[in-house]
C-alpha cells in the first residue's frame, strides 16, 4: 500500500477512475437536466459554462449535453468492468492450462489465440457484433472476445516461469493435486501483472465501444454513450463543436487513468523501478 501511496503515476488513475465511478453511481443526481428531454427550441445552445442554465451546451434536439455525459458515463464503466472480467476470467484459465499442462493443449489454445490475434482487434469486434446484432451486451461480448488473447498470453508466460520454481517442486513432492498447486500458488504468483493488464485492458475497453457506438453497433437510442454522442455530433462539428469535443475530452480522461493506474501498478510491482520511485 506505501507503494501504491507513493506511486504518483497510480494514484492520479485512482483519483480519475475514482471520479468516474461516484459520477456513474450519482449521475442521476449530479445531472442538471433530464437527459432524455428534448427541447427543439434550445436545440444547440453553446455552452454557457457554470453558472449558466446548459453548462456544456445542448444538442441537435435540445439535449442537456452535462447530464448525458454523466449518464452515459455508466455504460462506458459497465463495458470497461464486464468485458475486462470476461476476458480476465476466460484468459488466466485458458493461461493458466496451456502454460502448466504443456504440449498438444498448450499448442491447441495458442494457435487459437494466434488466430483471434491475426485479426485487427476492431475489426474484430466489428465483425463479432454486425453478425449478432448491435447492441451494449452483444459489444461487452466482442470487446471480451478480442481482448482474451492478451491476457491469455500474460498468464501463460507468468505459468511457463513458476512452474519451474522450488515451491512448485516442493508442492508436487508433498503430493499437492495440479490444480491446488497450479491455482493456490503459481497464479497467486502471477496476481500483479495480471493485474496491470487488466487495468489497461479497461482502457482498451472503453475506446473499443466508444468506435462500435461511433459506428451505430454499440448502444442503440435510448440507451446514451460516449461513442453515441460522438456519433450524432459530427455532423455539426463546425458550428457546433462543444457536440463532439466534451464526450471525447470524458473518454480521453477515462482512458487515461486506467493507463495511468495501469502503468503505476507495473512500476510498483517492479523491484527495479519501485527503487526509484
Amino acid at each position: 500500500m506505501k507503494y501504491l501511496l507513493r506511486s504518483k503515476s497510480a494514484m492520479t488513475g485512482l483519483i480519475l477512475i475514482g471520479i468516474l465511478i461516484l459520477v456513474a453511481i450519482f449521475a442521476d443526481v449530479l445531472s442538471p437536466h433530464d437527459p432524455y428531454e428534448m427541447d427543439i427550441w434550445n436545440s444547440y445552445r453553446a455552452p454557457e459554462g457554470i453558472g449558466g442554465t446548459y453548462i456544456l451546451g445542448t444538442d441537435d434536439m435540445g439535449r442537456d449535453v452535462l447530464s448525458r455525459i454523466l449518464v452515459g458515463s455508466r455504460v462506458s464503466l459497465l463495458i470497461a468492468v464486464t468485458a475486462t472480467g470476461v476476458s480476465l476470467l476466460f484468459g488466466v484459465i485458458l493461461g493458466a492450462i496451456a502454460g502448466y499442462v504443456g504440449g498438444i493443449v498448450d499448442t491447441v489454445i495458442m494457435r487459437v489465440m494466434d488466430l483471434i490475434l491475426a485479426f485487427p482487434s476492431i475489426l474484430l469486434a466489428i465483425a463479432i457484433v454486425a453478425t449478432m446484432g448491435p447492441g451494449v451486451i452483444n459489444a461487452m461480448f466482442a470487446v471480451a472476445i478480442v481482448r482474451i488473447p492478451a491476457m491469455t498470453r500474460v498468464t501463460r508466460s507468468m505459468v511457463l516461469g513458476l512452474k519451474e520454481e522450488e515451491f512448485v517442486m516442493a508442492g508436487i513432492a508433498l503430493g499437492l493435486t495440479n490444480r491446488r498447486i497450479l491455482f493456490r500458488h503459481i497464479l497467486i504468483n502471477s496476481f500483479a501483472p495480471i493485474l496491470v493488464v487488466a487495468s489497461l485492458n479497461m482502457g482498451t475497453a472503453i475506446t473499443t465501444e466508444a468506435t462500435l457506438s461511433f459506428l451505430g453497433l454499440g448502444a442503440q437510442p435510448p440507451v446514451i454513450s460516449w461513442g453515441r454522442m460522438l456519433a450524432l455530433g459530427r455532423e455539426a462539428i463546425r458550428t457546433a463543436p462543444h457536440l463532439t469535443l466534451y464526450p471525447g475530452l470524458a473518454i480521453v480522461f477515462t482512458v487515461l487513468g486506467f493507463n495511468l493506474l495501469g502503468d503505476g501498478l507495473r512500476d510498483i510491482g517492479d523491484p527495479q523501478l519501485r527503487g526509484q520511485k
